[in-house]
């Protein structure tokens, strides 16, 4: 699962912001401005200085500053000493959405395993037969009403694989 960077920004501020004081708004504006500068700056581009993207560091940076700003004013407009993440409802509701999202993440990747798992034991196979068995074939699936596709994958499901790799299957009738 992929989060946006307001995203990630709103997760790292709800998560350090805890009894956070309006220095922190100013350290993250103070950031901010670095970051861009590094971005601008020729000697990143030649001696490859960050690992990561830069752009992608200035994106998460302007995304935390403005969620410190959103914070700091409703810490104002609230008359709050200090952040306290369970009372803020806007932050709170983001936060349940970012759960319900990564659970059902979660859900869809453990159902996409399973279903690999479950593939993984399938073989699926497709039948190039001479004409004479064939024919046999198709009069043996008419005649129990089920597909020539169908009567293959009972004889599939009938299969004896020997000692010596020897692969056989007993006489059997195909039925629905």
């Amino acid at each position: 699962m992929i989060w946006s960077s307001e995203d990630v920004a709103r997760d790292v501020v709800r998560r350090q912001g805890a009894g956070m004081s309006a220095v922190r708004v100013a350290q993250a504006a103070v950031r901010e401005r670095e970051t861009a500068e590094e971005l601008r700056s020729p000697r990143l581009v030649e001696r490859d200085v960050l690992a990561s993207d830069p752009e992608e560091l200035a994106e998460a940076w302007v995304a935390r500053h403005a969620e410190w700003r959103r914070v700091q004013a409703l810490m104002e407009a609230s008359g709050w000493s200090v952040y306290e993440p369970e009372r803020d409802s806007t932050g709170s509701v983001w936060a349940a959405e970012r759960a319900v999202r990564r659970e059902r993440a979660l859900a869809a990747h453990a159902a996409h395993v399973e279903r690999r798992h479950a593939a993984a034991d399938e073989v699926q196979a497709k039948v190039w037969g001479a004409a004479g068995p064939g024919r046999l074939l198709r009069q043996a699936a008419a005649r129990a009403g089920l597909t020539p596709s169908e009567v293959l994958a009972q004889l599939a499901g009938r299969v004896v694989v020997g000692e010596d790799c020897a692969v056989s299957v007993a006489p059997f009738i195909p039925s629905r």
